[in-house]
């Protein structure tokens, strides 16, 4: 019992007041101490490679950290021949095949990653000896081998292919190419065509120009002994041949001398991704830089200015962000959000809200202080990497910085004020001087967001930044050709009337790979008007939506779910499933009207929009030449046609490409099975 009443009693101590005590006055934080980071020693080689070395036994690991520090190179018409170069260094040298390095690399469990600017690898101490050997032959005695070219090219190739219709990659691309303009490094992004005029001999020229000591750094982290490892570095990276490096210098970009309105047409797209931004100029480990950084974690951080509005006043969208990056060269600010079509003009106007408000009007204690300490933990999060401590020593040099820069960095933190952030906000926000991008469906919000440009112009891009006129994107087709008339010269290029009216039943099968997985597709057809797609992998349904003429359904027999559809759901589903709608539009309610000839994929098509009886939109582009169609637009996303087979006297597409929500879908047809008497009891619904 005496035990429990002194517990009681330790219980009620912080309640009992002792003295003249004001609860009303918060009691005053503490100073920021000065850290205790861990100190780094520094070595120059003859050859003039930098090297960093920081001792930390906690763990008995060793990692090593390499930076090319050339100045940025404009690629032009062979952009991506860095990150080319960069992968490259792994596959191959002059004693090695990529096989051996991947052996010994995961003989010793060890990691090696590299790029265009950096090898990182690691490994226990024990093994650092061997480390230092593979590191040292990928970096000076790289071999570029044919069929690994190739193979890293195709994947970039595909890589591209994946992302090109994501909002996130076209607004990236697009926002780097406003930012900075067409002659400067950081506004370029690899196409497939770029990537087509690399050849491995332009990597090996960019290797052996760039990748030399006297521009690199050398950062050592782990278990080791500054005596014992100097004569390791010499004895590996010491025969690295120092050259002179090809220097470049490029324009400073501008802020526009006005508000800019740019627009990426998405037709299918049901929300807008915006982006607001403009070149910065300023420096990494500048007094600004930190308060730069402050203040945009207020405005536009996790627990941020425009979260809130956004997300939590307005409900427009699930986040809204900005960043504000210092470089060397040139920095940049950026405010993105995704919004649904009819909130994209007034989610910009809120942007411009918060970037004035944060300009205008001193920010709360509670808020900067609230922001301060979540950087303060951030920071101090970090240092539980080993790593970090090479990353300050490597920045420390590179940008100059005063030795003790991130010992005393919580110091600075905790000296930043309210009139620091509001000196930034107005120093570095330029909202009169900023470039609005919007990868959306143009005919949903171009209006609603001219009325942001000063001149009431809307600039339109393609998806890969190419200007375009939109009142010129499409001409008028020639004189008596009708919306109707394309429909049967498309009736008359898959197989004609005839052969189309004898199918009674048709099975598809298709096939595509998502990340590694087999997928299959089946698509059911039965005259007039039933219905089955099913999708499933490794012989598991994973979906199915059935028509019986009546009713739809659409399951997902995994979870037990079926769903019954309804409204424009259920009405989309009738017409999906008539066999052959081509051949009688007008009998389904469905009107068409041909906009005119627009290019796609450098072939002209005539644009025919469909209206169905509720209104919904969909639009078919049909090639002029052949006749056939090669895309479909609608609320749904697009799907591309291609490398038509005839089976059975009738044409289908070999290959479609499905692009959903920002995700790119390729199917290949396998199997067509036409008149099998299909049962209905296929197409039940109950």
């Amino acid at each position: 019992m005496k035990k429990l009443n002194i517990i009681i009693f330790g219980l009620l101590i912080p309640f009992l007041s002792f003295g003249q005590l004001d609860r009303s006055i918060r009691p005053k934080a503490a100073p920021a101490s000065e850290l205790k980071i861990g100190n780094y020693e520094s070595v120059v080689l003859a050859n003039g490679l930098k090297v960093f070395i920081v001792e930390n036994s906690k763990l008995p690991r060793i990692a090593l950290s390499f930076v090319f520090d050339y100045d940025p190179i404009l690629e032009n018409t062979l952009a991506g021949v860095s990150d080319l170069t960069g992968q490259l260094l792994k596959t191959g040298t002059s004693t090695r095949t990529k096989a051996q390095i991947d052996d010994e690399i995961d003989f010793i469990g060890a990691s090696i990653s590299t790029s265009a600017t950096s090898i990182n690898a690691s490994s226990l101490s024990k093994h650092k000896e061997k480390l230092f050997d593979i590191v040292s032959d990928i970096l000076i005695n790289a071999k570029f081998v044919d069929s690994e070219f190739e193979k890293a090219k195709n994947q970039m190739v595909s890589g591209l292919a994946a992302s090109k219709n994501s909002p996130e990659a076209i607004s990236a691309r697009l926002t780097k190419l406003l930012v900075y303009g067409k002659n400067h490094p950081y506004s370029e992004t690899p196409t497939e065509a770029t990537l087509g005029n690399i050849k491995i001999t332009d990597c090996e020229n960019l290797y052996k120009d760039y990748i030399r000591p006297n521009v690199s750094y050398l950062a050592i982290v782990g278990d080791v002994k500054k005596d014992e490892i100097i004569p390791m570095v010499e004895k590996y990276f010491g025969k690295w041949e120092k050259k002179d490096v090809p220097k470049h210098v490029y324009e400073t970009p501008k802020a526009p001398e006005k508000v800019t309105v740019s627009i990426v047409d998405r037709p299918s797209a049901v929300q807008s991704s915006i982006t607001v931004t403009f070149p910065v100029e300023l420096k990494p480990g500048t007094d600004d830089a930190l308060k730069a950084r402050v203040m945009n974690s207020i405005l536009g951080g996790g627990t941020s200015r425009l979260f809130d509005n956004l997300r939590e006043k307005h409900g427009f969208t699930y986040g809204a962000y900005s960043s504000l990056t210092p470089d060397k060269l040139i920095g940049d600010f950026s405010a993105t959000s995704d919004v649904r079509n009819s909130a994209t003009d007034s989610a910009i106007t809120e942007i411009f809200f918060e970037i004035n408000r944060i300009m205008n009007e001193p920010v709360s204690d509670k808020e900067i202080n609230l922001h301060k300490n979540e950087l303060a933990g951030s920071f101090a999060l970090s240092l539980e990497d080993p790593q970090t401590i090479a990353s300050f020593a490597l920045n420390i040099e590179r940008y100059k910085l005063d030795k003790d820069y991130y010992k005393n960095y919580l110091k600075r933190l905790e000296a930043m004020d309210i009139p620091n952030v509001q000196d930034a906000a107005k120093k570095f926000l330029k909202p009169q001087n900023a470039h609005i991008l919007v990868v959306g469906k143009a005919e949903a919000v171009a209006e609603r967001i001219k009325k942001f440009s000063p001149d009431a112009v809307i600039n339109y891009y393609d998806e890969e930044g190419k200007a375009y006129d939109p009142t010129k994107k499409i001409k008028q087709a020639p004189k008596g050709i009708t919306a109707e008339s394309v429909i049967e010269n498309y009736i008359t290029a898959i197989g004609g009337r005839k052969n189309l009216a004898k199918i009674k039943d048709i099975t598809k099968s298709y096939s595509t790979l998502m990340q590694g997985m087999l997928i299959e597709m089946k698509e059911c057809q039965k005259a007039p008007n039933k219905l089955l797609v099913e999708v499933g992998s490794g012989g598991m349904i994973l979906s199915k939506q059935i028509f019986d003429g009546t009713n739809g359904i659409s399951m997902v027999p995994m979870m037990g779910q079926t769903d019954t559809l309804k409204g424009k759901e259920l009405e989309s589903m009738k017409l999906q499933a008539v066999l052959n709608i081509e051949l009688d539009y007008a009998k389904y309610g469905i009107k068409l009207n041909l906009l005119g000839i627009e290019e796609i994929d450098g072939n002209e098509a005539y644009k025919v929009e469909s209206v169905s009886p509720d209104g919904s939109k969909s639009v078919d582009y049909f090639d002029v030449k052949s006749g056939l169609k090669v895309r479909s637009v609608d609320d749904n996303g697009q799907s591309n046609f291609s490398e038509y087979k005839e089976i059975n006297k009738i044409k289908y597409p070999g290959k479609i490409t499905q692009d959903m929500q920002g995700q790119t879908i390729k199917f290949d047809l396998k199997t067509v099975e036409v008149n099998k008497k299909l049962d209905d009891k296929l197409f039940t619904t109950k």
